[in-house]
């Protein structure tokens, strides 16, 4: 039971409600950092060639 808690907690997770692009771009503090708080965020987008 708790290997099954375990993987639910560490799931990645967004807030609803949350702006994405402001929210996800902002840098993490140097506290934030030091406390293990911040997460690498990599954004990846599909750019479709119109012809």
């Amino acid at each position: 039971m708790k290997d099954k808690e375990k993987l639910q907690k560490d799931e990645p997770t967004i807030a609803t409600g949350i702006d994405d692009d402001e929210e996800l771009s902002e840098k993490a503090t140097q506290e934030e950092i030091e406390r293990g708080d911040s997460t690498r965020v990599v954004t990846l987008s599909w750019d479709e060639d119109p012809r």
